[in-house]
């Protein structure tokens, strides 16, 4: 794509002309001699409509390629290119250009035989097509027509003329012809004899391979080519223009109606694509050009998946057009560079895809919370998984897994996780998941208020900004940076019991809204990110949803969705995850909002079921080498498990009291046997025992409140003794 005509002027003649035909070269017009022909009175301009006189100042030209090149301040590019620049640089670039030329090699030298084969034949058609032309040559073939003009227009005089020319010509080619038929049949065997035997070779090679060029049919190449080079739409900026007029976002001849150009139309520095700052005219906007994105591909002749716009926050008509030579999410990313299983950083980025340009996208988990939403099966827990993976090799990092639609994409975290919850009923992975989670919440919330208080405690030589760091979180265990990966989480504000919803809603609320002070990350995922609970709960589970940080939305079912998952700013930005493609190529494909001041379209890493497994087999083996294993992948039994909930909740009745209130069961718990229930509720006491007795109304000194009957917990005592 070569850029032609970067600054058409819509007023120009020569621009006109071009704009006619799309496909014409259109040339180079100097804006600034322009405008000031056309605002001097002196110079014969019509200036009968204010049009005429520039009102204000002419916009500066703003925003940048996305891709600047390399430069310095003054804008000039290094010296020594950087493939050259270092030891390392020139080591890497020669082992590239071996590389590349050994397989050159090896893909023609397999293909040399048929490819001399193919060179005999065409060379034999080559030859007779020689002979043949030079025997037209001599004939002076090309003067016939003209005789044969001249006998029927009834023109001796001209034929006469043309037939003693021929006559010449033919003398003359004649003996050109002879002196060359000698030349071959004496010289050449004087040449074979005093010529070595690699001369004769490489003239034979030479001789057969411009005969065989002769020879072979226009689309039948000899060669075939090692490395397939694509092919794509051709961009300047005529077709650009012609995409905006066609899609009504400007008029070529209405007066300051017309599109221009804030830059120079350039390649991107990946050489994917071109890209070019567009300046709409006066009045139209940002939200005009998203709505008629379809239309600009169209007039572009490309697919819209090629089309890609960013908002320039400078103007509100400005945008940078980028269009990819194809469409670039359909090409995956490749498998996950996590499988190499060595250790990580959670404090270093974590390797997502390429965005689509080709380039690296990596994210920082540290202080952030992210939100994971898309339609089934596209790719969502492959997304978060990954990002699982990569906190599970870090081995200082503890990992509590929350699975909330009890499938087998998370069963192999039990290898590492310090605490792993399957469902919303008790299955045969967990036998009473809801308390499970509220136990392992109840811990997360626990740490959290530990390591700030003691953050708080430590000396400002040590922690000058009462900050946690990487290096106090691998001193001190208390300080551990903690992940928490809630998949599906929308289930666990829709159980049956409300009083576990909002205790459930209000743990999150308080990890999400603390916990990254202390080092603690939130990972949710969620297919139905909105209309979920009611009163309280619908409100908490709104703000839970709309507090993260960071979101990554794949394709989503609707604009709603899209909006419930990136947030309604997103969608005003041009963010739309309901706009990505469909289909099995382009599972894993999304937007990434919020991680940075760019929203690339993230075509994410893939680590199926068993790259999961082994990446998570080599985690382990890392943290039992430093003896980092904790919770449940250490053998450690959940406190749910020591303890017998319906003995302890029996032993904290008085005799005679046939039953108490959850509220007086919650206090009593807590004061006799804190290890086990410092902070429970009168909720959480329900959820302990909702599985083995009903939660029922009763009656203490003449109130009446929710709780349990002692002789409900006898019965279920006795029950699970018969058993």
């Amino acid at each position: 794509m070569v850029p032609q005509n970067p600054n058409p002027d819509p007023d120009d003649v020569d621009w006109r002309a071009a704009q006619a035909d799309p496909d014409a070269p259109a040339d180079v017009v100097d804006l600034a001699a322009a405008r000031t022909r056309r605002t001097r009175p002196d110079d014969g301009a019509d200036s009968g409509t204010h049009f005429d006189a520039t009102l204000d100042e002419e916009p500066s030209p703003g925003g940048m390629p996305v891709d600047p090149p390399e430069a310095d301040d003054q804008g000039r590019q290094p010296i020594v290119p950087l493939g050259l620049s270092t030891l390392g640089a020139i080591k890497s670039t020669i082992k590239y250009g071996v590389g590349v030329a050994a397989y050159h090699a090896g893909f023609h030298g397999l293909r040399a035989p048929w490819y001399a084969l193919q060179a005999a034949f065409w060379g034999t058609v080559g030859a007779v097509k020689l002979i043949g032309r030079q025997i037209s040559w001599w004939w002076v073939a090309e003067q016939t027509g003209l005789r044969q003009k001249a006998a029927d227009d009834n023109d001796p005089a001209m034929w006469h003329k043309l037939h003693r020319e021929v006559k010449h010509t033919r003398a003359w080619r004649g003996t050109v012809l002879i002196g060359e038929l000698l030349a071959v049949g004496l010289g050449g065997p004087v040449a074979y004899a005093m010529t070595p035997w690699w001369g004769i070779a490489l003239a034979a090679v030479f001789a057969m391979a411009g005969l065989a060029h002769l020879g072979r049919p226009a689309d039948r190449p000899i060669v075939s080519p090692a490395v397939v080079t694509g092919r794509f739409r051709r961009i300047n900026p005529d077709i650009v223009l012609r995409a905006y007029y066609a899609a009504g976002l400007a008029h070529p001849d209405k007066p300051g109606q017309q599109v221009s150009f804030g830059g120079t139309m350039a390649r991107d520095r990946s050489d994917t694509g071109s890209q070019v700052i567009i300046d709409l005219p006066y009045g139209k906007t940002w939200e005009q050009v998203l709505n008629a994105k379809g239309a600009i591909a169209s007039g572009l002749d490309v697919s819209v998946n090629q089309v890609f716009l960013t908002r320039d926050p400078t103007s509100h008509r400005r945008h940078l057009l980028f269009v990819a030579d194809r469409d670039p999410l359909a090409v995956p990313a490749g498998r996950t560079p996590l499988l190499d299983g060595k250790p990580r950083d959670i404090w270093t980025d974590v390797p997502l895809g390429l965005d689509e340009r080709g380039r690296k996208v990596g994210l920082l988990m540290l202080w952030i919370s992210i939100l994971i939403g898309a339609q089934p099966r596209k790719g969502k827990t492959y997304f978060a998984r990954m990002v699982a993976l990569y906190a599970a090799l870090d081995p200082y990092v503890r990992l509590t897994v929350v699975d909330g639609k009890l499938s087998p994409d998370w069963d192999k975290f039990r290898l590492v996780a310090h605490r792993i919850i399957f469902g919303t009923v008790p299955n045969h992975r967990d036998r009473d998941p809801i308390t499970h989670l509220l136990d392992a919440l109840r811990e997360i919330k626990k740490h959290i208020e530990d390591a700030n208080e003691f953050l708080s405690t430590l000396p400002t030589s040590e922690c000058p900004d009462g900050k946690l760091t990487r290096e106090l979180s691998r001193k001190y265990k208390q300080l551990r940076v903690w992940v928490l990966v809630m998949e599906e989480f929308q289930t666990y504000f829709e159980t049956d019991d409300q009083a576990v919803n909002k205790e459930i809603a209000s743990l999150l609320a308080f990890i999400m809204a603390v916990g990254p002070s202390a080092g603690v990350i939130l990972i949710s995922c969620t297919q139905k990110p909105s209309g979920i609970g009611a009163g309280d709960v619908s409100r908490l589970f709104n703000r839970f949803r709309d507090n993260h940080t960071v979101r990554f939305g794949l394709k989503c079912g609707n604009r709603d969705v899209s909006m419930a998952v990136l947030g309604s700013d997103a969608y005003s930005e041009g963010f739309d995850a309901s706009s990505l493609p469909s289909g099995p190529q382009y599972r894993g494909v999304g937007i990434l909002y919020g991680a940075s001041d760019d929203t690339p379209i993230v075509r994410s890493y893939l680590a199926d079921a068993g790259d999961a497994e082994k990446i998570l087999q080599a985690a382990r083996q890392h943290r039992e080498r430093l003896g980092l294993l904790t919770g449940e992948a250490a053998g450690e039994k959940v406190a749910r498990e020591v303890r017998d909930t319906l003995a302890d909740v029996r032993a904290v009745f008085v005799a005679g009291e046939p039953g108490l209130w959850w509220s007086t069961v919650a206090d009593r718990l807590a004061a006799n046997l804190p290890e086990h229930y410092a902070d429970i509720t009168a909720d959480a006491a329900s959820a302990l025992l909702r599985e083995h007795v009903p939660s029922v109304s009763v009656k203490v000194r003449g109130t009446v409140n929710r709780g349990c009957r002692l002789a409900d917990i006898d019965t279920a005592m006795k029950g699970r003794k018969t058993a």
